[in-house]
């Protein structure tokens, strides 16, 4: 059996097609479909009642993490999926999922990303640089998964004890437990066909806010596994580049006015920094306004994960 499990909090305008895309799957096995509702307050548990062909549970909120260890605790099957309240599951996602297990040392099989909301700038932008890290970036068998698509045997879920649900909100939960599988000699296997189109964010602060919580969990994430720290083939050089960049400009602008030149040092490196995040942004997006706009939101977003 393939077990499927959904954590949901506050889902109203997208849980119903995320219900139906698992209900529509092709894969030919038994299977059942788990909805945590992770104390909404929004019209999420109503919806989640009209279907009548998914086990659902109802807990006082206590973070994704902990509502995915729920789902999993109560599910019967031999692989357990997982994917989030905001992921349209395209029909054979879950037979592609599965067709990743035929090697027997591999412990957890994910996937990568459609996109639900082609028509927003940021959403486009966000989506082009996730595919650029999964198509150049990540290799057949990557240190790390995201909870949004992957599988993982029932039996190495639970030796490995699942997520960490000191980790209330998303953010480094996943990498944890990616860590503590290959920590136990499984590997995990990237099939890019496997797709589930995501809702991304759409809003720069909003987006910010999150790569901001990302960050600060990011922290205690990189204490429990400090050889991460240097790169886990999804995170990759740029990103640990960005670090001391972002730490050169804090001090740059703290000692303005105390020191000659400083103002020139600081542009300079401002400038370089931006002109990198341009580069990058020329192999993420097409539209000349798009590498525009995410050059910034790239540079903006480099402090919110350090701060």
């Amino acid at each position: 059996m393939v077990s499927v499990v959904v954590p949901v909090f506050n889902a109203e305008t997208t849980i119903a097609h995320v219900v139906q895309s698992l209900l529509s799957q092709t894969y030919p096995g038994l299977t059942e479909v788990i909805l945590v509702d992770d104390g909404s307050t929004d019209q999420t548990s109503e919806i989640l009642k009209s279907f009548p062909e998914i086990i659902y549970l109802k807990q006082n909120n206590a973070g994704p993490a902990a509502a995915r260890n729920r789902g999993a605790t109560e599910s019967r099957g031999d692989f357990i999926l997982f994917t989030d309240s905001d992921c349209i599951a395209h029909k054979d996602w879950m037979a592609q999922i599965v067709d990743g297990f035929k090697d027997p040392r591999v412990g957890a099989v994910c996937g990568s990303y459609g996109i639900a909301n082609p028509q927003k700038i940021l959403a486009a932008c966000i989506h082009s640089e996730i595919i650029y890290r999964h198509r150049i970036v990540m290799p057949v068998y990557p240190r790390a998964f995201g909870s949004y698509n992957v599988g993982i045997r029932r039996e190495v879920f639970f030796c490995v004890g699942g997520f960490n649900e000191y980790y209330r909100q998303a953010s480094g939960e996943d990498n944890d437990l990616s860590y503590k599988i290959i920590n136990k000699g499984w590997l995990i296997y990237l099939n890019k066909s496997a797709l589930v189109d995501h809702f991304h964010t759409t809003k720069v602060v909003k987006y910010l806010k999150e790569q901001f919580r990302h960050g600060f969990w990011r922290a205690k994430m990189y204490g429990d596994h400090p050889a991460m720290a240097r790169g886990d083939d999804y995170t990759f050089w740029k990103d640990i580049f960005e670090v001391p960049v972002v730490c050169l400009v804090l001090v740059f602008t703290a000692l303005l006015g105390y020191e000659r030149y400083t103002s020139s040092i600081l542009l300079i490196i401002v400038c370089g920094f931006l002109l990198l995040e341009f580069i990058f942004a020329n192999l993420f997006c097409v539209k000349f306004f798009s590498k525009i706009f995410f050059t910034f939101v790239m540079f903006f977003r480099a402090f919110a994960r350090v701060f």
